[in-house]
């Protein structure tokens, strides 16, 4: 006995030392050289040397569609981050991810089990060795099994790391997704007011032109337009008349979509119509060195990578003895008499190591598995750095460029707007035909409409600018698990 417990005591101190094998996680920079590839430039290359208006305007909040001055998409945001059934989902994965820290923490305690068993038996009087007397006998046992494996190379303890590291990445993975519910809700929404704009331009235009068909219709009575005129004023009149109705079947399935990401049916949401006139407000970009730490899906995946370097000090693991220390105890009788009575108490303790001799390489080819994943964790976050900076230099470029665009295109509308009025006054003086009023109403209307398109595109270019910024989120709101 005294020398079972001696055993014991230096199993249980090697356990205490905390010797853990494999590799210690440093997080590897998310550039690499050569120089000209890394690391993050001091600025965003389009930037064009932004200077936040105000102190505070320097950094977005978790509630960055409030910038655009909307108190209807409010109410809508509000609604995605309650009723989205993609946010439930993500939100039930962290549960899930949570519920496994405990499940790999439950390994570092004792293991203790009570199956107790009643039976009753009759040994065969053809067995090769039969008993003397063949009679039935009962067997009564009540018996309290503990077992506990030594966490001598740090195998337990890597396995909660990795759980731990899979909930901060599934965190990541829900802020994620509700960036993304988000984005899509502003960028449908804003969608939706530029079609309400379209139309309201081209209900404005089907009144112009009813006026110039009753024009060159009176023109034709009193015999200064022909027939082919009238024709092609009406033309112009329903072809408008057709675009304007179209725009009702997309803003049909924007409302619908928006329905959707609110979390509702879409005949249960109606939104009435108003036409998109705001400007897009400028959003700072910040400093290039701080967006791997404001994108939730960058922080998700260097979790992995963490996670992924602990699995390798799991398999290497794998090639070192399993210590176990058992404790097993109870009683046992052939009656319920002599069951509990004091000479039926058994017990049996002692520590064991199981050691795996030859496994033909499984052992070698696992840990070779779990260091090539840890390879494509690095690549995995190294890409979504990098993509993450395209993002933001892609829609700051889109920006300014559709900032120079606007203006342009505004001078265009004016100088169309300006031919059109001409074109009628020469028609109406007898100088032209009607096919240069036809042709410049084309002209202004297309210019028009081309001018609401590039204001829904720079709102979805912001919408887009916030998202790849990372939505006001940082890596501080990760959960930590201080257990």
């Amino acid at each position: 006995m005294r020398n079972i417990l001696q055993a014991v005591g230096a199993v249980g101190a090697l356990a205490l030392a905390g010797c853990m094998v494999g590799p210690r996680y440093t997080r590897p920079p998310a550039l690499t050289a050569p120089a000209d590839r890394g690391p993050a430039p001091p600025e965003f290359r389009e930037a064009n040397g932004w200077k936040a208006a105000q102190p505070d305007d320097a950094k977005l909040r978790p509630d960055w569609w409030r910038v655009f001055g909307s108190q209807e998409l409010d109410d809508l945001e509000a609604q995605v981050g309650v009723y989205n059934q993609n946010l439930k989902g993500a939100e039930a994965r962290f549960r899930e991810a949570r519920a496994l820290v405990a499940q790999s923490r439950s390994a570092l305690y004792p293991h203790l089990a009570a199956p107790p068993s009643i039976t009753t038996n009759r040994p065969s009087a053809n067995e090769p060795s039969p008993p003397a007397t063949v009679a039935e006998y009962g067997n009564l046992i009540a018996p309290v099994d503990l077992s506990y494996e030594l966490d001598a190379w740090g195998r337990v303890r890597r396995s909660i790391a990795a759980a731990r590291e899979e909930v901060q990445a599934t965190a990541a993975d829900l802020e994620t997704v509700r960036l993304s519910m988000h984005a899509e809700m502003a960028i449908d929404y804003f969608d939706l007011r530029s079609l309400d704009a379209q139309k309201q331009l081209l209900d404005r235009t089907l009144v112009e032109y009813q006026k110039a068909l009753d024009l060159v219709q009176n023109q034709f009575n009193g015999g200064l337009a022909s027939g082919a005129e009238v024709a092609q004023a009406r033309t112009q009149l329903e072809t408008t008349r057709s675009q304007e109705v179209d725009t009702g079947v997309a803003r049909a399935q924007y409302e619908h979509a928006i329905a959707v990401l609110a979390g509702r049916t879409p005949a249960s949401l109606a939104l009435a119509f108003a036409a998109l006139n705001a400007e897009p407000p400028e959003i700072p970009p910040g400093m290039p060195s701080e967006l791997l730490e404001r994108r939730p899906d960058i922080a998700a995946a260097e979790r992995r990578m963490e996670e992924a370097n602990e699995q390798v000090g799991i398999a290497r693991a794998a090639f070192f003895p399993s210590l176990l220390l058992t404790v097993q105890g109870g009683m046992q009788g052939t009656s319920f008499v002599d069951w509990f009575a004091w000479p039926s108490r058994f017990w049996a303790l002692g520590p064991s190591a199981v050691q795996t001799i030859f496994d033909a390489g499984r052992r070698r080819a696992v840990q070779q598995q779990a260091e090539a994943s840890y390879d494509s964790a690095v690549a995995a976050y190294r890409e979504s750095a990098l993509e993450a900076f395209q993002q933001v230099e892609d829609n700051l470029s889109t920006l300014r460029t559709l900032e120079e665009e606007s203006a342009t295109q505004r001078t265009a509308v004016q100088a169309a707007e300006h031919s059109l009025q001409f074109s009628l006054t020469r028609y109406t003086g007898g100088l032209v035909t009607y096919l240069e009023v036809v042709t410049a109403q084309s002209i202004a209307l297309a210019n028009q409409r081309t001018e609401v398109d590039l204001l829904r595109r720079r709102m979805e270019a912001t919408v887009l600018l916030i998202k790849a910024l990372g939505g006001g989120w940082d890596e501080s709101k990760l959960p930590v698990d201080h257990t």
